[in-house]
């Protein structure tokens, strides 16, 4: 029975994560499949040779706005398919969504929206949270196996943040975000983290560049890889990968049975 080893990265500029490191770091991790967001290239000012030398093939889908969003697989496994965009316009015109097919498994790198600008934002990433969540539902009709990375940009719980006290009504601590954290792992999803490490506390992916946060691991737990409830019990293990600096945000990882 083969393995499968998956890192999901907020990589806040892909150039920027690779003058710090970033292919030598996914060359000692060596993992199969890698989900980057926060991309910040278009495809044409992207070099995958870092990447490909260690034996990726390299799948982008950027936004239509130059240096924001988009999102990145690199794969050591040829994909059956490669699907960019989850057909919603407005989120692909943001470069939010891509997915692979390997055999009966699908792996997507997702970017959600982050609320932290004002009431604007906020309600668009509300928008996409219904609109994705309805979206992964469908695809499981016909893709039943579903391994969801990315940056959700919500805290889950409690445990999942350095001040829940005084970040009560902040944007990914919001009580309606952290409902709808609720509902997505009650309706065939799975935490892979939190289902090998359901108490681990200042397990953080983020933190703020302000006032030494990172240095003293005042954090957020906002970065997943969820898989749908069939994957539950072929998950192998998950971590937080904290002392890896290429960004404000740090990898996550599993490994699952194939």
């Amino acid at each position: 029975m083969g393995e499968l080893k998956i890192v999901s990265y907020n990589v806040n500029g892909i150039r920027s994560a690779e003058s710090k490191g970033l292919s030598t770091w996914l060359q000692a991790m060596n993992a199969d499949v890698v989900c980057l967001q926060e991309i910040k290239v278009s495809k044409e000012d992207f070099d995958p040779s870092p990447f490909t030398a260690l034996g990726y093939q390299c799948h982008t889908f950027s936004a239509q706005k130059k240096g924001y969003s988009g999102v990145a697989i690199f794969t050591k496994i040829q994909p059956d398919q490669v699907v960019l965009g989850c057909g919603i316009p407005e989120y692909d015109f943001e470069g939010r969504n891509l997915r692979i097919d390997i055999g009966d498994l699908s792996i997507l790198c997702a970017y959600f929206p982050s609320g932290t600008t004002g009431d604007e934002r906020q309600g668009v990433k509300m928008q996409f949270l219904d609109a994705y969540h309805k979206y992964l539902l469908d695809l499981k009709e016909t893709r039943k196996k579903l391994i969801v990375c990315g940056d959700y940009n919500i805290c889950h719980t409690h445990i999942d943040i350095h001040d829940p006290i005084r970040n009560k009504d902040t944007s990914g601590f919001k009580p309606e975000e952290r409902a709808w954290m609720d509902l997505y792992f009650t309706t065939g999803f799975v935490d892979s983290f939190r289902h090998f490490h359901p108490e681990a506390k200042e397990q953080y992916s983020w933190w703020s560049y302000r006032a030494g946060a990172r240095k003293n691991n005042k954090g957020w737990r906002i970065d997943y890889i969820a898989v749908t409830d069939n994957l539950k019990e072929d998950l192998l293990e998950s971590q937080i990968f904290q002392d890896a600096v290429h960004s404000d945000h740090c990898p996550v990882y599993c490994k699952i049975k194939l």
